[in-house]
């Protein structure tokens, strides 16, 4: 009896034994490094996790605002929360000005950064006349120094007949080539080695935005847009259009979808007023097209026409209608930024004058007014705010998009 009950014990304190192993092991496994909470935040990047140390937080910060990102990237809520953060710090002024996108007069260029605080500035053929890499480069610093908000720095270098940097020897060996005779020489392939060559130039001197693709459909050489278009019809410009912008999206380089809704075979606006008689019918199966290619590869923008096109509103120039911005944000879903084509056509100077023209643009729905007439427009603006023409709110939408381009382009960090 007594023997049986010692083997009873034995066994009793063998299974304790093996249990405490048992537990023991449970335990550390609880600690693994595999479940810490940094492995959490890797997998759920939406929540804002708590970080193990300051530097761990600066490192998740500096991933979330990268150069170039498609519209539904997941840090595309961090960045609209940054801009929100910079807007609120902003002055009237500072927000006013940031809507501009103007033409650089450079013999006073850094005066007017500190007395007006402009979105950016626009460079033309005139501005590299003369002068070398170097020189541009450190033109374009000074500009970003004299800022509190980095500057879009743009130019319309197309190719064909519009190049504003290429044309000069000191900066390529030759202008660089259109659209259309760079698809006949060596089809897609070369068009995108073009627009990496470009956009490799471009940011070697510190611009961050090509005016480019010209996204209107023309097939007729007589039409005023045809050497500046691909040449092709809707379909084919839409891929056109869908490559350059996805290839402008690797290389970091900001693009402009334009002349939008669509030039068809108008006359030139920057000599008068022209007037599209075209269905709607037209530009949903033709014109539309590239625009909504360019929009899904990933615009950040989109530059609209002074084309009155009676189809969409008989009474203002494309790029003063409410009617035609709300088809834009609306029917095509554009979300980034919408910008006039130069107020200083004569399509717009003829319909109405500076001050009530850069008004009109804005309550028309434009995030950037493209001007010639800064000095005078960016103060009529003002005034309109502080009349109450213009709400601050209306402002305030514009400012957020404009910012969120430049994070996306990675100008603001």
């Amino acid at each position: 009896m007594f023997k049986k009950f010692k083997v009873y014990i034995l066994f009793l304190s063998i299974v304790l034994v093996l249990s405490g192993c048992n537990l023991l092991s449970a335990d550390n496994t609880k600690d693994t490094p595999s479940e810490s909470p940094a492995s959490e935040f890797t997998k759920s990047p939406e929540v804002s996790a708590p970080q193990p140390a300051p530097a761990d937080t600066s490192k998740t910060e500096e991933t979330v605002i990268p150069t170039s990102a498609p519209a539904k990237n997941p840090s595309s809520e961090t960045r609209e929360e940054r801009a929100e953060e910079i807007l609120k710090d902003m002055t009237l002024k500072e927000k006013a000005g940031q809507m501009f996108f103007v033409r650089c007069i450079k013999n006073q260029a850094p005066a007017d950064i500190k007395k007006y605080r402009p979105g950016g500035y626009i460079l033309f053929g005139d501005d590299f006349k003369d002068d070398t890499e170097d020189t541009i480069r450190a033109t374009i610093s000074g500009y970003q120094k004299n800022t509190e908000i980095p500057m879009l720095i743009g130019v319309d270098e197309e190719g064909g007949n519009v190049n504003r940097i290429s044309k000069y020897p000191a900066f390529r060996f030759a202008p660089f080539k259109s659209p259309q005779d760079l698809y006949k020489e060596g089809g897609m392939e070369l068009i995108l080695s073009d627009t990496k060559e470009k956009a490799d130039l471009l940011k070697s001197l510190g611009i961050n935005v090509n005016l480019a693709p010209v996204c209107d459909v023309s097939t007729d050489a007589q039409d005023f847009i045809y050497s500046r278009s691909f040449g092709k019809e809707a379909g084919e410009t839409a891929e056109y259009v869908k490559a350059v912008v996805t290839k402008m999206n690797e290389e970091g380089i900001g693009s402009t979808l334009k002349h939008f809704p669509g030039y068809g075979n108008n006359a030139d606006t920057h000599t008068g007023i022209a007037t599209d008689e075209r269905s709607y019918e037209t530009f949903e199966k033709s014109d539309f097209l590239p625009f909504q290619a360019g929009i899904a590869a990933g615009a950040g923008s989109v530059m609209v026409s002074h084309n009155i096109v009676k189809c969409m509103d008989e009474d203002y120039p494309a790029s003063l209608s409410a009617k035609v911005h709300t088809i834009l944000r609306e029917n095509l879903g554009f979300k980034g930024v919408i910008m006039t084509d130069d107020l200083s056509m004569d399509a717009i100077k003829q319909y109405t004058g500076d001050e009530e023209a850069a008004v009109q643009a804005i309550l028309a729905g434009n995030d950037l007014v493209v001007a010639t007439d800064y000095e005078v427009q960016i103060p009529a603006v003002l005034s309109a705010v502080q009349a109450g023409t213009i709400t601050e709110d209306r402002i305030d939408e514009s400012v957020i998009r404009i910012l969120i381009w430049k994070l996306n382009l990675g100008i603001i960090k």
